[in-house]
């Protein structure tokens, strides 16, 4: 196995004094798509923030290609090259397609292929059609296939994606799945928040299993699928 490029270990965080995960520890490697999921307030979203230092989190215990997040701003993590897209996208809805990836350019590390926009509408073809669009012209799933295309912009390494899937149609969310898979291949790792268990489960290569901010499960997407009364208990499919 390649030497992890996240890494987080006795992850606890905080919203007000109410704790909400408890000692969370798992390894993200180049690559690798890993799945975070559990039902709806099992602690997946508060995972990526907490990462992303979004939320108050106890000794928040991460490294990312080697280097301590601590208390790191979440500017200086994605600097680093982790990539972050949330749940409620937050794309710039008064400028177009091609004016949002702009403002999410940023250099590709020294000898890396840079991310394009010619580059991002290969990979999303429906944002090639629709270059001059305004973000509040655009379907849900458009604006979620933007928000992922604008991270890849900033050329990171690694990506955190929060409910992708979730309030999309279902042939936006087989585009977002190629895309995806595509996204891997060239290298970058993506941790996925995910209660669509069924689109967790046809791109993933392990996952993590949250209940009530607690791991219960830990291992490859194939062990998962085999075991049957641990899906039944903590994710009821």
């Amino acid at each position: 196995m390649s030497t992890p490029l996240l890494e987080v270990w006795n992850l606890s965080a905080f919203y007000g004094r109410a704790q909400v995960l408890f000692d969370l520890t798992f390894r993200l490697h180049p690559g690798e798509v890993m799945a975070l999921v559990g039902r709806n307030g099992a602690g997946k979203t508060t995972t990526l923030k907490a990462i992303m230092g979004l939320v108050s989190a106890s000794a928040r215990q991460a490294t990312f290609k080697g280097q301590s997040l601590g208390r790191l701003p979440t500017y200086k993590i994605a600097r680093l090259g982790l990539g972050y897209v949330p749940e409620d996208r937050r794309i710039f809805t008064d400028l177009t397609v091609e004016e949002n990836l702009e403002t999410g350019r940023r250099p590709a590390a020294a000898g890396r292929s840079p991310w394009t926009p010619e580059r991002v509408f290969r990979l999303f073809p429906n944002l090639a059609e629709m270059r001059g669009r305004r973000g509040n012209q655009m379907s849900g799933g458009e604006q979620q296939m933007l928000a992922i295309a604008r991270t890849l912009m900033g050329n990171p390494d690694a990506i955190l994606l929060d409910e992708p899937s979730e309030g999309i149609a279902p042939v936006i969310v087989q585009m977002m799945a190629e895309a995806i898979r595509a996204m891997k291949a060239e290298g970058v790792a993506v941790l996925l928040s995910e209660q669509n268990w069924a689109f967790a489960a046809g791109i993933s290569d392990r996952a993590c299993v949250i209940e009530r901010g607690e791991i219960r499960f830990q291992g490859s997407m194939a062990e998962l699928m085999a075991n049957e009364a641990l899906r039944a208990d903590t994710l009821g499919v």
